[in-house]
């Protein structure tokens, strides 16, 4: 009795994770395996409203724990929307049978064939033997080393399960001008249970963990072949393609594990959204900068070396020391003109951020269409389990569930645990603010030191920072700048945008802080009393608290890009200065010019403003090379293609819409759901 329970509950999970993440609705059980055809009456009729047949087709691989294919049925629903009295079909199945109405096909060569749908849709099941897309393997080691599956059962010790996903599919695929072969661009979804009585400490690559006090939920994701599709090495990006589950267990049991594979995730990307133009724009104003920049120094550096071996002849030849301090000129205004090109690259950052800015809106709304669609399937839950409640919403969520624990929970024990945790939380809200106040002034203060310093100093603040323990920075400059710099920070923090940030921070920490204490230990052993109904509406709402704060975070960062602007513009503001100061230098050096005798004071000094100019011409041409060069490489190479790749791999996931076959012209799609057998001890079996 107990091995079907765990079995239900693992189908039931997976089906519930596959329809919250991905939109695809999976009806499971436990002999959905045998019987899978039958769910075909619950899915979605997203593509109701076609003007001609639609095929859907779920492919169920019954493998072992170790991921070896041992069946493979499909399950096909063709939607006849125009109610055609005969159906042309394809399929490589055998045993066919139809798992609803009395519909007949006839075969006519080719794996073609003619159904007699008489207006119907038709529903049918049978039996393949071909390779699969995505190829799945399980493995397992305790404490390190490897181990069998069977052998694994009933030991205890520091367990990882690992899910490798080998993809073997492939299609070609245009874009851009240019035909590549591609993989299919699979998602792999992949969940199970774990008894929190023999899995403890545990964790997941590139997934998610949901604990109600008995069990984990994990989940993980993986995307094989998409390295591959992209051709971004993985020391830019590392893309998973496998899922790992560690843990400490004692007495290893696991039930079966459920894995989803669907072309839907990324079919459905904008590749619209990318934009590689303006950036690339961007990096060739700063490229054209610096060269303008280095040109200035290498003529500075000329004319400080002419100055320096024309000094010696000072009194007899005033005027060869006067040609070295013209070239000292024409070096000021190459730079002068560099200056200008960095203002205008300044102002292509800035409009650049103000247009990332400008997507805020996108991006937010974007999350709360996720927000208010795990409301609807919560309420549709709540629903199906016969509770009569308002619609759920973002404002209302919390009170009505709370509500409905109240009206389940006939001890009161989560409301008694809730309102003392929350008490205990806002008592500390003052602490928590602080931290957060604490926080946000550090990064504040370094952003405002760099700023105050680089116009004050024109050095960075590291640079600045050498130079004051070196004894170079006067203590009335050191004063002024520390004086500036706070004068800054105040009106920073005192803005309506850093204390909105905080605010909203306070508030992430505090809900973070109910969340946590709610899923301690104390508190789940106080909820042990509660109705079985009462929990299941308490870990609701706990996963809809955990994407409400994710929720606000999102919000955050927006507001922290919408600060990233201002601060570009006040960049921009900083070129615009610096460009007046290179015109002073240029007027500068025409002073210089009236001023040569003055010089032969300071003649002594001239090797090391020699020494200086070099450093300056060296630092300057290392900083294009590592800095400009490399990211105008990563903007033009890597970076470039990927509009046409995410187009391609579009394509590709699209194009992919049958596994036993599918008539030409048809629209369709395919999901594929991987059970392995659960690992359970002998004598329990």
């Amino acid at each position: 009795m107990k091995k079907k329970a765990k079995m239900i509950t693992a189908a039931v999970l997976c089906a519930a994770l596959t329809t919250g993440v991905f939109g695809v609705t999976v009806s499971a059980s436990a002999s959905a395996a045998e019987k899978p055809a039958n769910d075909s009456e619950s899915r979605e009729t997203s593509d109701a409203g076609l003007n001609e047949e639609y095929k859907d087709e779920t492919v169920y691989v019954i493998a072992g724990a170790d991921g070896e294919v041992h069946k493979v049925i499909v399950s096909d629903w063709i939607k006849n929307s125009i109610k055609e009295d005969l159906i042309q079909d394809k399929t490589r199945l055998s045993d066919i049978e139809t798992v609803k109405g009395d519909e007949s096909c006839t075969f006519d060569g080719d794996n073609s064939c003619i159904w007699d749908a008489d207006g119907n849709d038709i529903y049918y099941k049978g039996n393949i033997e071909k390779e699969l897309p995505v190829q799945m393997t399980v493995s397992y080691t305790l404490d390190g080393k490897s181990i069998s599956p069977e052998v694994l059962a009933g030991k205890s010790g520091h367990v990882t399960i690992r899910f490798d996903y080998k993809n073997l599919q492939t299609t070609t695929v245009s874009a851009g001008g240019r035909t590549e072969n591609m993989y299919v661009p699979f998602t792999m979804m992949t969940g199970m249970l774990l008894d929190t009585d023999s899995f403890r400490n545990v964790s997941v690559s590139n997934g998610k963990l949901i604990n109600d006090g008995d069990r984990t939920a994990v989940v993980g994701i993986a995307f094989p072949g998409l390295q591959e599709d992209l051709k971004v090495g993985r020391d830019k990006i590392d893309i998973p393609d496998y899922v790992e589950i560690s843990a400490d267990v004692e007495n290893f049991e696991m039930s079966t594990t459920m894995t989803l594979a669907t072309t839907e995730v990324l079919g459905n990307f904008d590749s619209g959204r990318l934009d590689t133009e303006k950036m690339s724009g961007a990096i060739d104003g700063m490229t054209s900068g610096m060269d303008q920049l280095l040109d200035g120094s290498s003529k500075l550096y000329d004319g400080v070396c002419t100055l320096l071996e024309k000094s010696g002849e000072l009194i007899s030849g005033i005027d060869q020391l006067a040609a070295g301090v013209q070239q000292l000129k024409d070096g000021a205004d190459s730079l002068d003109g560099g200056a200008e090109k960095l203002l205008a690259g300044a102002q292509q950052l800035s409009e650049g951020l103000d247009t990332l800015n400008s997507k805020r809106d996108s991006l937010n709304g974007g999350a709360k269409q996720v927000f208010e669609t795990l409301l609807s399937t919560a309420d549709s839950q709540l629903k199906q389990a016969g509770m009569d409640v308002p619609e759920l919403t973002i404002e209302n969520y919390a009170e009505v569930l709370n509500n409905v624990i109240s009206s389940l929970d006939k001890t009161a024990a989560y409301n008694k645990a809730l309102d003392k945790v929350t008490a205990q939380v806002n008592a500390n809200r003052d602490t928590i603010k602080a931290k957060v106040t604490e926080a946000v002034r550090q990064q504040t203060e370094a952003a405002v030191r760099e700023q105050v310093i680089k116009q004050a100093a024109g050095i960075t603040a590291e640079e600045y920072e050498a130079a004051v323990k070196a004894g170079q920075i006067s203590q009335q400059q050191q004063d002024a700048i520390e004086s500036a710099i706070k004068s800054n920070l105040e009106k920073q923090m005192n803005s309506d945008e850093i204390k909105k940030l905080i605010a909203d921070n306070t508030e992430l920490q505090a809900e973070k802080a109910v969340s946590e204490a709610m899923s301690s230990e104390e508190v789940q052993s106080q909820l042990n009393k509660t109705t079985e109904g009462a929990k299941s509406v308490i870990s609701l709402k706990e996963s809809l608290d955990s994407y409400n704060a994710f929720y606000l975070g999102l919000q955050a960062y927006t507001s922290g890009v919408s600060d990233a602007a201002s601060g570009a513009a006040q960049l921009k503001t900083g070129a615009g200065d610096l460009k007046m100061g290179t015109s002073q230098l240029s007027e500068g050096a025409d002073e210089l010019l009236k001023g040569l005798q003055q010089m032969k004071n300071g003649l002594g000094q001239m090797p090391e403003l020699r020494d200086g100019v070099m450093e300056l011409s060296k630092g300057l041409k290392q900083f294009q090379t590592e800095g400009i060069e490399t990211l105008t490489d990563l903007i033009n190479g890597d970076l470039k293609g990927l509009e046409d790749r995410f187009e391609m791999i579009g394509q590709a996931a699209r194009n992919y819409k049958s596994f036993s076959g599918i008539c030409d012209g048809t629209d369709g799609s395919v999901k594929f759901i991987y059970k392995t057998d659960a690992v359970e001890k002998e004598e329990t079996k």
